[in-house]
C-alpha cells in the first residue's frame, strides 16, 4: 500500500499545490510512483475548484515543474485518508489540528519547513499578495523541504505515533 501525503495551505492555489507537484516530480525522478501518492488541500474554501495560481505556475515552470490540480478544502476525513499531513505554516497547522477533536491524528500533522535543509524558514510564506520573486522563493523553499521530507519519509514511511 502506498504512503499517502497531503500538503495543506490556506487556499490550495499557491503553496500546497506547488508542494504536491514538486513532490510528484521528485517521486517520478526516484521511480517511487508505486510507493507514494500525493494530494493537496486548503483550510479555507475560497478557491475550491480553481487551478493553481498563474504566477505560481510560471515560477514552477521556470524550474521544470508543471502545476496541475484543482483546489479543494481540507476535511476531517483527510485524517483517515492520509499518512502524513504537511502544513505550510503554523496557522494552517493550528487550523488542521482544530478539526481533530479527539486528538487521534496529531501525530500525522507536521510543518513543511521542519524538513528544510538549506532554508531557515519556519513557515512557507504565502506569496499571493507579493511580486514574482516571492513565488520563485516559495518554489525554491518547497524544493528544499520536499527533498528533505522525501528522504525522511523513506527512512520512516509511516508517521510516528502521537507522543
Amino acid at each position: 500500500m502506498a504512503t499517502r501525503i497531503l500538503f495543506v495551505c490556506l487556499g490550495n492555489i499557491c503553496r500546497s499545490p506547488s508542494a504536491e507537484n514538486i513532490m510528484n516530480h521528485l517521486i517520478q525522478q526516484r521511480q517511487l510512483s508505486d510507493q507514494v501518492s500525493c494530494d493537496s488541500a486548503g483550510t479555507a474554501s475560497y478557491h475550491v475548484g480553481s487551478p493553481p495560481d498563474r504566477r505560481m505556475a510560471e515560477a514552477a515552470k521556470a524550474k521544470g515543474i508543471t502545476l496541475t490540480g484543482r483546489a479543494r478544502q481540507f476535511t476531517p476525513a483527510d485524517f483517515e485518508r492520509f499518512d502524513w499531513i504537511l502544513a505550510m505554516d503554523r496557522q494552517n497547522y493550528r487550523d488542521i489540528l482544530s478539526l481533530d477533536q479527539s486528538g487521534d491524528y496529531a501525530h500525522k500533522v507536521h510543518l513543511m519547513c521542519d524538513y528544510c535543509r538549506a532554508h531557515p524558514d519556519q513557515d512557507v510564506p504565502d506569496p499571493y499578495y507579493g511580486g514574482p520573486e516571492g513565488f520563485t522563493y516559495v518554489i525554491d523553499l518547497l524544493m528544499d523541504a520536499c527533498e528533505g521530507f522525501l528522504d525522511h519519509m523513506l527512512e520512516q514511511p509511516v508517521a510516528p505515533p502521537s507522543r
